[in-house]
């Protein structure tokens, strides 16, 4: 495959309970607003919430396995927060290729992930190592 600025890929996932449960468990991040009702009725945001980080491995699963594609690994990754996921929510995680240095095989991507609704929920940018055949 050609690795070409402009390339775009996509994934979605609806966030579950479950999934927010297993991540608290594997993360160690057991803040309430993510595990507890009553707690999280109590908040700002009126509900749970999914856990930052978890909405943000949709963007690693979407590197990982269409673009660039297996043999990826991160560099780096910046992420901006600009609004809630809760329980329920269906995000798309979206990259796009901004720049590519084929001869150190270093591709910068552009990374969103927005809601059911299209409200961006996060943005960032990454830069990952590419697998050669890219």
């Amino acid at each position: 495959m050609a690795l070409s600025i402009g390339d775009i890929a996509s994934r979605s996932k609806t966030f579950t309970d479950e999934d927010v449960r297993g991540f608290a468990q594997i993360s160690g991040d057991t803040n309430p607003v993510h595990l507890n009702d009553g707690y999280a009725a109590q908040t700002r945001f009126g509900r749970r919430l999914v856990h930052g980080m978890l909405t943000a491995s949709l963007l690693s699963a979407t590197l990982a396995n269409d673009l660039p594609g297996e043999g990826t690994i991160y560099m780096s990754q910046t992420l901006q927060f600009t609004a809630p996921v809760f329980i329920g929510d269906t995000i798309t995680a979206t990259v796009e290729v901004t720049a590519f240095r084929p001869e150190r095989g270093i591709a910068t991507l552009a990374t969103t992930c927005t809601n059911q609704d299209g409200a961006v929920v996060l943005h960032g940018e990454a830069v990952v190592l590419v697998p050669r055949e890219a």
